[in-house]
C-alpha cells in the first residue's frame, strides 16, 4: 500500500505555472500541484468557455469567483456560483463546463474519488 501522507505545507499559487487548454470555445487556464493520489488545481475559464469533451472524472469543485454552468449529459444543467461547491465520484456522471462571463475554481480530485 502506498504512503499518501502529506506533511503540512503552504501552496503559494502565485508561483505555480499557468498552462492554457483550448476548449470547444474559449480557454481554460490551469495551475496544478500534485501529491501521491491527489491533484489540486486553480482553474479559470474564460468568458464564453465551453469544454471540448464530456468528463467522467470525479471532482470536488469550489467556485472562488464568477459562475459556471455544469451540463450533465442527458440531464438538466446546474449552476455553480461563488461560494458554492459540487462533488461527484468517478464514472457517476458525464459533465462539462460552460461559462458566460468566466469563472475561477478550486478543483480537487484524486484516488479517493474512485468508484467502489
Amino acid at each position: 500500500m502506498s504512503n499518501n501522507n502529506i506533511p503540512f505545507q503552504n501552496i503559494d499559487w502565485s508561483t505555480v505555472p499557468k498552462v492554457e487548454y483550448q476548449g470547444e470555445k474559449g480557454v481554460a487556464t490551469w495551475q496544478t500541484t500534485e501529491f501521491n493520489g491527489l491533484r489540486l488545481r486553480i482553474v479559470e475559464y474564460s468568458a464564453g468557455y465551453k469544454a471540448d469533451h464530456w468528463c467522467q472524472k470525479g471532482h470536488i469543485v469550489h467556485c472562488l469567483s464568477g459562475e459556471v454552468t455544469n451540463e450533465l449529459e442527458g440531464e438538466e444543467s446546474s449552476l455553480l456560483k461563488q461560494g458554492m461547491t459540487y462533488i461527484v465520484t468517478d464514472d457517476l456522471s458525464s459533465h462539462r463546463s460552460v461559462t458566460q462571463n468566466g469563472v475561477k475554481l478550486l478543483i480537487i480530485d484524486g484516488d479517493f474519488l474512485q468508484k467502489k
